[in-house]
């Protein structure tokens, strides 16, 4: 991370946005140095409940041994495998033995979705997640994660379609938690011209979350260009002044 890309976005983000939460990342490692190892939970837990830490402060790394949800290890890339029975878990489950969650209608649409779903292996043993802030100029990371209130979220949405004359600059996929902070951006993060995401309808990990945020998640080569827009786009109007306001 270029030193001056640090700097400059922290004093933008202070001016245009306040004291709004800094935005997380990740990026990938064979060697996470000193960087803190995330412990395998005693039971099942969510890995956006388990980014709270990070998004307080403390650099977390991940190995696939310490992620205890299998469709975290999927979508992070540490993994092909979904559980067993996984197109009647999303689905209805198997009455008498599966609950299902129901969140498409029949497992035959799970099905499609899995065959459609493009993997990326992960890029290193390890999958850290740091603060903005908390950035070294040896890291590289792939993507920026806000966790944002509405109306964070209308300037970054906006800034995002600054220099698109398709409006088509986020978009808002269904998937997991981890899916569009993750997998999502790392898609997109190979595309000549990626686009943000919009993400965090997991009703699953919804409680894991302050029930006024969603998540914006933006890769590295379009987030360096919306921070060069920064000083000329809408954010320097009396429109944005109003809502900064109240930030």
């Amino acid at each position: 991370m270029s030193p001056n890309l640090k700097q400059t976005f922290l004093a933008k983000w202070e001016l245009y946005f306040g004291k709004s939460e800094l935005p997380i990342v990740f990026y990938y490692t064979d060697d996470p140095g000193k960087i803190q190892r995330a412990n395998l939970p005693q039971e099942h837990t969510c890995i956006i409940g388990e980014l709270a830490i990070v998004r307080h402060g403390t650099s977390l790394a991940w190995q696939v041994n310490t992620i205890s949800c299998s469709g975290a290890k999927r979508y992070l890339g540490f993994s092909r495998e979904l559980r067993p029975d996984f197109e009647h878990f999303l689905s209805k489950g198997i009455e008498g033995r599966l609950e299902g969650e129901r969140y498409l209608r029949t497992p035959e649409l799970v099905i499609e979705m899995v065959k459609e779903m493009r993997c990326i292996p992960a890029l290193g043993k390890f999958i850290v997640f740091k603060r903005f802030d908390k950035l070294e100029e040896k890291d590289d990371p792939i993507a920026a994660i806000f966790f944002a209130k509405p109306d964070v979220l209308s300037g970054l949405y906006t800034l995002a379609n600054y220099d698109r004359s398709d409006g088509q600059g986020v978009i808002a996929p269904y998937g997991s938690g981890c899916g569009t902070i993750v997998h999502r951006p790392l898609i997109e993060s190979q595309e000549e011209n990626p686009k943000a995401i919009l993400g965090m309808f997991d009703v699953s990990a919804r409680p894991c979350v302050p029930k006024d945020r969603l998540t914006f998640s933006i890769p590295m080569k379009k987030f360096e260009k919306m921070v060069s827009y920064m000083d000329e786009s809408f954010l320097i109007t009396e429109s944005w002044s109003i809502v900064r306001k109240r930030l």
